[in-house]
């Protein structure tokens, strides 16, 4: 049990208030790690013999939620010989080996200590080698180690020759198989399934692979008929308007990357009656895209075809993101963590492009990394804002997120699950940030 503590006297990031701030509020943390009082500093007693904690010209929020994450990988920039087709089934082969469990489960832990200790304290993994996320979500969940709040997918499901495979996927070329290995899935104790419906930009083998239908509607309706029955949500990667149709005629619950959208597309995200909850949303992934069309093929070291997919998914994305807007369809954040230049512990760059190239407010895109985001991946009541009741998920920054982005890079607390943790540190990777810096100048 963790010891109960308040942070008084602090500024609290919210978008229900006029300008984005609760200024001078309390907020009391019991030793369950509970949230048991939020109010002005004034009329919000904190308990005798709670550890203080003070937050006077400092800025809280909830801690960001990320809801497209890899664990496999750093993020460092992807060499071809794992993306790739000539070499494919060989690396396969050895990410699936006893030693290749091992180096995932070890690589897995390291990854989701990195995005905690940045002050995302909830995560969903959307494509694993195996069940390596899995078995680290059981031991956070037990207390048996400290770590964030996850939904792990395990490997997603993909056809032959499809986005991820062989790689970080299970193959199924039939309604029936793709039935199956969601079941596999289910099985071994995921609590969220993935699929690809479009093809992909980073193992693209030719120009318009970004975005061309791979997974049968069919196949796609029986994952998320089988994932329903469990009552899991489904995540599909799609990024064309016939793909993120398709896939959200099959009923999937959140659309991975997204496209431009027309009548029938908006209609689907606000009434999707094959969906979980009715209702589907948009997960873009802007910290993925735009890297690769941005910055020097030098510093990304992508090949020409990557490079001409990026585009047509990126300009795809960036539309998706203002009709979402424009339309009231439910935004969320997600990063794609672990792809090619995209650090784990650098979620806060997508509320920044969300910022300059999506066009949303400040106070949006935090909007979406924790309240919305909560309510997407069904946790609403549980964690993504500060509240009576809440899980104690919060990041306590020295400046105003509202007005500059880089608080995020060094947070004096991060709470998760009421235990906190004092001014953490992560690794990072200079030559990876002065590029992306360069990118929001």
């Amino acid at each position: 049990m963790n010891a109960s503590f308040a942070i008084g006297n602090v500024n609290i990031v919210n978008e229900r208030a006029g300008d984005g701030l609760l200024r001078g509020y309390n907020v009391v943390v019991d030793g369950k790690g509970t949230i048991t009082a939020v109010g002005p500093r004034d009329t919000t007693t904190i308990p005798e013999g709670c550890h203080r904690v003070d937050g006077r010209g400092k800025y809280l929020l909830p801690g960001l939620i990320n809801a497209h994450v890899h664990l496999f990988s750093d993020g460092k920039p992807l060499p071809e010989l794992l993306t790739g087709a000539t070499f494919q089934h060989a690396v396969s082969s050895v990410l699936h080996s006893p030693i290749g469990t091992v180096l995932s489960r070890r690589r897995a832990q390291v990854n989701a200590r990195t995005l905690l200790l940045s002050g995302v304290t909830t995560f969903r993994t959307v494509g694993d080698v195996g069940y390596e996320a899995v078995a680290l979500q059981r031991r956070f969940d037990s207390g048996k180690e400290l770590g964030a709040r996850m939904l792990a997918s395990g490997p997603l499901l993909a056809i032959t020759g499809g986005h991820g495979s062989p790689q970080i996927a299970m193959i199924g070329d039939s309604p029936w198989q793709a039935r199956k290995n969601t079941r596999i899935n289910i099985m071994n104790g995921v609590s969220a399934i993935k699929i690809a419906a479009t093809g992909g930009v980073t193992d693209a083998r030719k120009i318009g692979d970004a975005g061309r239908p791979q997974m049968s509607e069919e196949a796609m309706a029986a994952v998320c008929m089988e994932a329903h029955q469990a009552g899991l949500l489904v995540a599909a990667h799609a990024q064309s308007a016939q793909g993120v149709t398709m896939a959200l005629r099959a009923g999937v619950d959140t659309i991975e990357h997204g496209c431009t959208m027309n009548d029938e597309i908006v209609d689907l995200f606000h009434d999707n009656p094959l969906s979980l909850r009715g209702w589907s949303a948009l997960i873009p992934t802007l910290s993925a895209a735009l890297p690769l069309v941005k910055l020097d093929q030098d510093v990304t070291g992508v090949s020409d075809i990557v490079i001409a997919n990026a585009h047509i998914a990126v300009d795809e994305m960036i539309q998706g993101i203002h009709d979402a807007k424009a339309h009231g369809i439910a935004i969320g954040m997600g990063t794609d963590t672990g792809m090619t230049l995209v650090t784990q512990y650098n979620s806060w760059r997508e509320l920044a492009l969300l910022q300059r190239f999506g066009g949303l407010t400040p106070i949006e895109a935090i909007h979406a990394a924790t309240r919305e985001n909560a309510r997407i991946l069904g946790l609403d009541g549980i964690t993504g804002q500060i509240g009576k009741g809440f899980s104690a998920d919060m990041l306590l920054l020295a400046e105003n997120p509202l007005l500059d982005w880089g608080s995020f890079v060094h947070p004096e607390l991060v709470v998760t699950r009421g235990t906190v943790l004092k001014n953490p540190r992560v690794q990072r990777f200079d030559d990876i940030d002065t590029e992306l810096d360069a990118m929001l100048v």
